[in-house]
């Protein structure tokens, strides 16, 4: 039970440093709190945990022009932040970890500005149809974490500049562009800016969970172990990760993702595969690569050793539709590097 409400507003706007924050506030939550803290980023793409950096945004000009590239550890589709943006998080024991209930702040929040938020799809949240907020999910030792995005003021040709979305991301959204999927809380309700929409999400966190909130001291941090988070956070390994020559690649979208597979084969084996994917599911686009690992390269037997997975309840779905899909594939080989 939620005993202890904690708020925290981060002072910076460097994407690994603001990561590292809610990070250190995972690995050292305590049973009874929720954790709620809003903080910005200054011209960023941050894309989802198993996703291709490379195909999702336009790296090199986004550096060039003075931004950042982050990779969050949860999963989700790449999403761009600049000072127009204000991204939240609430951290909280499983036991009292509530999606709707976190989500509800947002909502209320939206409401006293006389806008009604509500949940679509796999994780946004729309008014009259339009983004303005994606969220993302992760757990870890015993708590979970769930953050977002809330679109004020935000740039959007900034955005569509740096983001490259599919086609087929497009298309299942019944929209022709980024653009045009997303929309300011200002084009709605030009009164609202980064620091009422802020009060009226403390003032609704407070509502709804009927509890005063505490304000965080942050000298009370241990900022060496942030500052050793954060430099994993702004490494090449961890945002770019490696790249895998590869012989063969299938793409596809399943309405829980779109999913990226590359394969090296040699001598008729798959000798590495790597998955890209902007599935919520973190752990399940990771055990993909270990079924695969040494299987003969024959796209109906690459579905067959996914197997194991359809065991596993909350995989089933997601594995039949990757099997049927690799089942059904053309299977040609495709020459090439890692982008």
């Amino acid at each position: 039970m939620i005993q202890n409400l904690q708020f925290y507003r981060g002072t910076g706007n460097n994407p690994y440093d603001n990561l590292a924050v809610e990070a250190y506030f995972l690995q050292h939550c305590q049973p009874g709190v929720c954790i709620f803290y809003l903080w910005q980023n200054r011209q960023t793409v941050v894309i989802g945990k198993n996703q291709n950096a490379w195909k999702e945004c336009n790296v090199d000009l986004l550096e060039q022009e003075g931004g950042f590239l982050a990779r969050r550890p949860s999963g989700g589709g790449a999403v761009f932040h600049d000072l127009g943006n204000l991204n939240f998080t609430f951290v909280a024991p499983l036991e009292d970890y509530s999606v709707d209930r976190q989500l509800e702040v947002i909502r209320r929040a939206a409401g006293r500005f006389g806008l009604d938020a509500q949940k679509t799809g796999r994780n946004d949240v729309t008014i009259d149809g339009r983004k303005f907020s994606g969220n993302a999910f992760q757990k870890s030792k015993g708590a979970g974490c769930h953050h977002g995005t809330l679109l004020i003021d935000v740039d959007t040709t900034q955005m569509a500049k740096y983001l490259n979305v599919s086609a087929k991301k497009l298309q299942s959204k019944g929209v022709s562009s980024v653009k045009s999927r997303v929309v300011n809380l200002r084009e709605l309700c030009p009164s609202i800016t980064v620091e009422n929409f802020s009060q009226a999400l403390l003032e609704s966190f407070e509502e709804v969970y009927g509890l005063p909130i505490q304000t965080l001291d942050d000298k009370t941090f241990d900022w060496e172990e942030i500052r050793k988070i954060s430099a994993t956070f702004a490494s090449w390994t961890w945002r770019l990760g490696r790249e895998m020559p590869f012989s063969y690649e299938l793409e596809e979208r399943f309405p829980w993702g779109g999913i990226q597979l590359r394969f090296d084969v040699n001598n008729g084996k798959v000798t590495d595969t790597q998955v890209y994917s902007d599935a919520m599911d973190t752990d399940f686009v990771e055990k993909i690569p270990l079924c695969l690992r040494e299987q003969p390269f024959s796209l109906p037997g690459l579905a067959d050793a996914l197997s194991p997975l359809a065991k596993i309840p909350q995989y089933t779905e997601m594995t039949a539709d990757l099997q049927n899909f690799l089942r059904n594939a053309p299977q040609q080989e495709k020459g090439g590097d890692a982008e």
